[in-house]
C-alpha cells in the first residue's frame, strides 16, 4: 500500500493520517533501529511512547524536509534557489515561538537547502510521490510501514528511493547501518508491489555527499529473514515488557535517562503490549526526519 500525505501547514513530526484503520502493532525503520540499538529505548519510543526533548539539529532536519517537499509541490520549471528560500521563510514562520527560538538563525537550514542544490536540479525530476506512506505485510504476518522522502520513477519504469539527511555521510564502516532504511523501504515494495528499486540513495546535505546501492532480490530476502528475526525478538519481550537497556555513546543523546535503569533511573510501569482493540500503535506513533 502507498500513500502519499499533504504537505503540512507546520514542519511537526509525521503520523499516520488519523481515519486509517486501526491496525496490530508493525515494525518501522526508525523503530527497528530503536530495538537494535537498545531494547528500552523502543519500549520507551513504540509502547510507553514517552516524550522527548527536540533538538536544533533535528528541528533543523525537519524544516529542510518541509522545504524539500513543497519544492516538489511546485511546477518543475519554479524549483529554484530562490523559491526554495522562500519557502524556507515561509516555514520559519509557520513555527510556534518555541521551535523558533530552538530553530535559532535559519542560515543554517538555508545552507543545507543551498546544498541540495548543488546535488541535482530538481526541475529536471519528476518525482512519482514525496512523503511517500509504505506499508506491507511479510508472509511471516510481519507488517512493515514508514515515510520515505522522495520515490522516484523513471519513465522507462525504473524504481528510486531517496531519503535526505541532513548531517554528514558516514564513514564506510558504518554505511550498512546507514542503509538499514531505504533496505527496509525497498522490501516493503519489493512484497507490496513486486518491483525491485534499481537505486536506494542517501543525499547527505552537510557534504554534499551521496551514498547509492543497488539493492538485489537474493539481498532483500536475506534482509527480510532478518527483519522477521527482529520482530520475533520483539514480541518475546513483548508479553513482560523484558526491554532492556543497552548503554552505549548514543546514551549522551538520549532522551530518557532519568527513568533508565543503567542511570539509576526507574522506568515507569510497563503499560502491557498494544493489542488490536487498544488506541496505541507502536510504530505507528512520530516518524521525524532525522538529522
Amino acid at each position: 500500500m502507498i500513500e502519499t500525505t499533504t504537505s503540512p501547514t507546520v514542519p511537526a513530526p509525521r503520523t499516520s493520517p488519523e481515519d486509517r484503520p486501526r491496525r496490530r502493532p508493525a515494525l518501522s525503520p526508525s523503530r527497528a533501529g530503536d530495538f537494535k540499538q537498545c531494547p528500552l529505548l523502543y519500549r520507551f519510543r513504540a509502547v510507553d511512547r514517552l516524550p522527548e526533548r527536540r533538538s536544533p539539529a533535528q528541528l533543523r532536519g525537519i524544516v529542510v524536509h518541509a522545504v524539500l517537499e513543497r519544492l516538489f509541490g511546485l511546477d518543475p520549471p519554479l524549483r529554484r534557489p530562490a523559491r526554495a528560500h522562500a519557502l524556507l521563510a515561509e516555514v520559519v514562520a509557520e513555527l510556534d515561538g518555541d521551535d523558533r527560538a530552538l530553530l535559532g538563525d535559519p542560515a543554517a537550514a538555508a545552507a543545507l537547502v543551498d546544498a541540495y542544490f548543488a546535488m541535482e536540479d530538481p526541475r529536471r525530476l519528476r518525482p512519482e510521490a514525496c512523503e511517500v506512506y509504505l506499508e506491507t505485510e511479510l508472509a511471516s504476518g510481519v507488517g512493515l510501514r514508514g515515510y520515505v522522502d522522495r520515490l522516484d520513477v523513471s519513465p522507462e519504469g525504473d524504481v528510486r528511493i531517496v531519503d535526505y539527511k541532513t548531517g554528514a555521510a558516514p564513514r564506510e564502516v558504518f554505511e550498512a547501518r546507514a542503509l538499514f532504511q531505504l533496505k527496509f523501504y525497498a522490501l516493503v515494495l519489493l512484497r507490496a508491489r513486486g518491483v525491485l528499486p534499481r537505486q536506494l540513495r542517501l543525499m547527505y546535505l552537510a557534504d554534499g555527499q551521496s551514498l547509492t546501492h543497488a539493492p538485489t532480490v537474493p539481498e532483500l530476502e536475506r534482509f527480510e529473514r532478518t527483519v522477521v528475526a527482529l520482530w520475533a525478538a520483539i514480541l518475546r519481550a513483548a508479553p513482560t515488557g523484558d526491554f532492556r537497556p543497552n548503554p552505549g555513546r548514543a546514551c549522551s543523546w538520549c532522551s530518557h535517562q532519568a527513568v533508565c535503569p543503567a542511570f539509576g533511573g526507574t522506568p515507569p510501569d510497563y503499560p502491557g503490549w498494544p493489542g488490536e482493540s487498544r488506541d496505541v500503535r507502536p510504530d505507528e506513533t512520530v516518524e521525524t526526519a532525522p538529522p
